[in-house]
């Protein structure tokens, strides 16, 4: 039989009730608090996180074979490696990718800046600036033409309504004093077509872009004999005049070294294309997007310097503070060194853990010192009365008065020894009850009254 087996033995003998090792009581009142205060805690956190990302996104690219389909089928690619399917839809343009956002059709959304609409932007934020994307302008002439007012009374392709060619085109003509309407002929033809068309000798001159032309497109037309190129002399205006637009200079030999195409040096306009999303898009997400729009777009091309983009400049729509903190910081610790869905997974579990480790883990590590100060502060409250009694006991008192006190005292000690004090406090309660017997024997010892002062004692 165990020691403690038969410690229990000899108490049920005895008829002894047995001590008891927790005061649940306090116990209770010490961590109700903690308890209390954690769950706020961690309420306040979850209600701060964010869900999970989603696994699919929807983006509005250009038409089949334009340069924004080709862009957007490389962010595909990029964000299948991390488990998230991004689905491209095709579209007439910027113009009309705007459009899709704004009304919620789609996620992401690429836009030439200078492109907008009235209403229903307010919740679309940029992800970054993208790259350029010049627009170019082909034609057929005697000589080459130096001002756009010079097509004014020819047939001219500006693109389909909704892309950002025809956006761009009609703002360009428009600064020349050619509106539709008036004696110029404006077709809605765009990439292949208006190459066709130009070809064929149907139209004069056409306008083409990237968010619905190929570079491929823009390549053949270089090649092609009585084709020409308009080169903006008037640049430093226009780019004043049109704030969304940037001089881009096209070197000889840019398109053909061989051939020497073009064989002079020639200034195009360019906006820049942003990337658009919601602005509850999930911070994961936005990360994740950027980082492909770095990978496709970092390096060097024909058209932009390696490292010029993306970059975080401001045009049309507000930068999405996700889209700020990844390009002042990059991505969080957990994404550089985790797969994307086990970092997602890692991010909310830190927001849960965090309140655990700043509050909980402190509290219960104060909390033994809080059980044992509740107790303690039982037994030391008990020292007043003593100290009470201890006064009295200096004091000339009658006997009924002494005894009084006693019986006072024997109260005081029989609460205590019935008192449920944990048996590792024990020893507190033996020191007390020594001074409580200290205390009795100072009274038994104290001064009595004389029987012709005692009224003047009780009196008193």
């Amino acid at each position: 039989m165990s020691k403690s087996t038969e410690s229990k033995a000899a108490r049920g003998l005895l008829g002894l009730r047995p001590v008891s090792l927790v005061s649940w009581r306090d116990a209770f009142a010490t961590l109700a608090p903690i308890v209390l205060i954690s769950a706020a805690a961690i309420f306040a956190a979850l209600h701060f996180i964010r869900p999970a990302p989603p696994d699919s996104l929807t983006i509005a690219g250009g038409p089949a074979g334009s340069n924004f389909q080709a862009v957007a089928e490389q962010y595909r690619g990029i964000l299948a490696r991390n488990g998230v399917e991004l689905t491209v839809l095709p579209s007439l343009g910027s113009a009309d990718n705007l459009d899709r956002i704004s009304q919620g059709e789609v996620d992401l959304a690429l836009v030439q800046s200078g492109v907008t609409r009235e209403g229903g932007t307010d919740d679309l934020v940029s992800l970054g600036t993208m790259f350029r994307q010049p627009v170019f302008i082909f034609y057929r002439a005697a000589k080459p033409i130096a001002l756009l007012s010079e097509l004014a009374g020819k047939r001219v392709a500006v693109g389909r309504e909704g892309s950002g060619t025809h956006f761009l085109a009609l703002a360009l003509l428009d600064g020349n004093g050619i509106e539709p309407g008036g004696p110029t002929t404006l077709l809605d033809l765009e990439g292949e077509g208006a190459k066709l068309a130009l070809l064929e000798r149907k139209v004069d001159a056409i306008f083409l872009s990237g968010d619905s032309a190929s570079i491929g497109t823009v390549r053949d037309l270089m090649h092609a004999e009585g084709v020409q190129l308009y080169d903006f002399t008037q640049g430093e205006a226009y780019e004043r005049r049109f704030r969304y637009l940037n001089r881009l200079d096209l070197p000889p030999g840019a398109f053909d070294l061989g051939n020497n195409l073009p064989d002079h040096r020639i200034t195009l306009m360019a906006p820049t294309v942003e990337l658009l999303a919601h602005n509850d898009l999930h911070p994961a997400l936005s990360d994740l997007l950027i980082e492909a729009a770095n990978e496709v777009h970092n390096r060097g091309t024909l058209l932009q310097n390696p490292g010029e983009f993306p970059h975080p400049i401001e045009h049309d729509y507000p930068m999405s503070g996700d889209a700020t903190r990844y390009y002042k910081s990059g991505k969080g610790l957990a994404y550089r060194y985790l797969p994307f869905w086990l970092a997602s997974l890692v991010n909310r579990a830190l927001v849960v853990l965090l309140p655990l480790i700043v509050v909980v883990i402190p509290a219960l590590r104060f909390a033994p010192n809080l059980y044992g100060w509740r107790i303690k502060r039982r037994i030391y409250k008990r020292y007043g009365e003593l100290m009470e009694f201890e006064r009295g006991a200096l004091e000339t008192m009658t006997p009924e008065r002494r005894d009084e006190l006693l019986a006072k005292l024997d109260e005081i000690e029989k609460s205590i020894i019935s008192a449920k004090i944990p048996g590792m406090f024990a020893d507190r309660l033996y020191i007390l009850r020594r001074h409580i017997q200290w205390v009795r024997e100072s009274l038994s010892a104290g001064t009595v009254a004389p029987k012709e002062n005692r009224a003047t004692v009780l009196l008193n």
